[in-house]
């Protein structure tokens, strides 16, 4: 708002009014950055995407560090090897179409971010084989030991979700006929799955109550429950994450719908879909009338009103659980 109120107030008195509007521009950006980076530093800084970037910005640093640069091959016509050739500038648009393409299905700024570095680490390493392929090779080797030793880091922040084994999920669905259960079928090295957690977190905090429960299960752990479920591990099916409705242990409906050749059904995963298609809204309110016809009375106030203290002991042993299993 300052800098907005200084741009507006002096622009009529400056002459140079073009390049005093893109100061004032890179002036905005970096405060709006500055102003959100305690938002982001929590999970930006962390050894994923630290080294995530800079394996991005390697063939950058690589074609423009002096002293390096001028040892490299090009095609340039002028043979300034410390700048881009045609075929450079032709790979690094087609990489930006391409995370732009992706990024129209992106929900959460993790998944926007991880489509940037997977898409550049697959360039640099194009780029790095036609420069050099001794670079290219070593380059590559450094891919295949980030994915081996560097997993992105997993969402632990509050939810209200029960996990389960291949022991306990068949008994808690038919536990009670009353109990609408809506649960995620996931897997840890599924980067879709890993950008949902925070949508289905958020749901759970919001619509959680006795009658209306939230769950998940790690198909990638219990790889049983994904046969007698039906939902495929394959990358391929892209089945991963489904949501599945159950109501006294039967299944009601599921997202991703699933074809007659086992192939899901193309739907995107935000908070908006979710609860319309599983009708969330109506669902809650039902849920806590029946609380009141039932005279669960201890289960109202532990789960929909959250006001005395024993709820509050169940939620920290639930997210306890959830954290040892993750």
């Amino acid at each position: 708002m300052l800098v907005r109120h200084f741009f507006f107030r002096f622009l009529p008195t400056v002459s140079a009014g073009k390049p005093l509007l893109a100061k004032m521009g890179l002036i905005t950006g970096v405060c709006a950055f500055l102003y959100h980076l305690p938002q982001i530093y929590k999970w930006l800084l962390k050894p994923y995407y630290i080294t995530s970037f800079f394996m991005t910005i390697a063939f950058l640093v690589v074609r423009k560090t002096p002293g390096l640069c001028e040892h490299l091959a090009t095609q340039r016509e002028d043979g300034n090897s410390c700048d881009f050739d045609w075929r450079e500038v032709e790979i690094l648009m087609f990489l930006s179409a391409i995370v732009m393409m992706k990024n129209r299905r992106a929900i959460t700024l993790e998944q926007h971010i991880g489509n940037l570095f997977l898409f550049s680490k697959v360039a640099n390493v194009i780029l790095f084989f036609r420069l050099d392929i001794r670079l290219g090779i070593l380059y590559l080797a450094l891919c295949v030991a980030f994915v081996m030793t560097c997993k992105p880091p997993l969402y632990m922040g509050p939810e209200y979700i029960k996990y389960f084994s291949d022991k306990t999920i068949d008994e808690e669905l038919q536990k009670d006929s009353r109990v609408t259960w809506i649960v995620e079928f996931y897997a840890n090295w599924s980067s879709d799955c890993q950008s949902f957690a925070p949508v289905y977190a958020d749901l759970s905090l919001k619509y959680n109550c006795a009658g209306l429960r939230f769950g998940k299960v790690d198909i990638g752990r219990y790889g049983e429950v994904s046969q007698r479920y039906n939902v495929s591990m394959s990358p391929l099916s892209k089945q991963l994450p489904s949501l599945v409705l159950f109501q006294g242990g039967k299944e009601i409906m599921r997202r991703p719908a699933v074809d007659s050749k086992g192939r899901a059904v193309s739907w995107t995963f935000n908070e908006e879909n979710i609860i319309r298609e599983f009708d969330l809204n109506e669902r809650f309110h039902k849920s806590k009338k029946l609380n009141k016809s039932y005279g669960l009375k201890e289960e109202q106030q532990h789960n929909c009103r959250q006001e005395e203290t024993e709820p509050h002991v169940d939620a920290r042993e639930q997210n306890s659980e959830s954290k040892k299993d993750k």
